[in-house]
């Protein structure tokens, strides 16, 4: 056999940290019909959009500027962060086993305000926000049961608020703790 010496690797490291949508690691594709292929692609690609849309939302606030006053999702989430002057993209931190990040949050006159900008049309829960209302009390050794909460998540051009009960986010930190402690002593530490 004929073969042409190995000169090393061709350079790519503008794709580090990408991802393909006909990837390796996403290897279903593979025995997707056109139909299906192009279904995929397009929750592929509105998955990017909610990316740069989030970008785009988290420099708005971050810059205080607000946009055009109407029922948008978009606007009524950049509008009311900035309103409520509250911080973008902040870490939430209880241990390696359980941290995130929060789209909007703020804290003030014993109030714990987080908001989350939902772009895709999956039905969104809220339970991911009293998760992150509990790791913060649990970060900052807050009593759940001593302030309150305004929970919102913007999606469809609407609003879900949620005044969350205290016994519930405690519940949700008890579950934390101890969920972490199985974890760690599998993990050995």
């Amino acid at each position: 056999m004929n073969s042409m010496p190995f000169l090393g690797f061709n350079d790519h490291s503008r794709l580090r940290g990408l991802h393909a949508f006909m990837g390796a690691s996403k290897y279903h594709w593979i025995n997707y019909d056109e139909e299906k292929l192009l279904r995929s692609f397009e929750k592929f690609k509105a998955a990017e959009r909610g990316t740069v849309m989030h970008a785009f939302a988290k420099q708005c606030i971050d810059l205080k500027q607000k946009l055009p006053h109407n029922t948008k999702t978009l606007n009524m989430y950049v509008n009311d962060a900035i309103g409520f002057r509250m911080d973008t993209e902040v870490v939430l931190f209880y241990s390696e086993n359980c941290f995130g990040t929060t789209d909007a949050i703020s804290f003030r006159d014993n109030l714990l305000r987080i908001h989350d900008y939902k772009s895709g049309e999956t039905p969104a829960h809220m339970e991911q926000l009293r998760i992150y209302a509990a790791i913060f009390c649990l970060e900052y050794k807050i009593n759940p049961l001593k302030i309150n909460y305004e929970l919102r998540i913007y999606q469809n051009d609407e609003i879900l608020y949620e005044q969350s009960d205290g016994h519930i986010i405690k519940k949700i930190c008890d579950a934390i703790v101890e969920n972490d402690k199985i974890l760690n002593s599998v993990k050995g530490v």
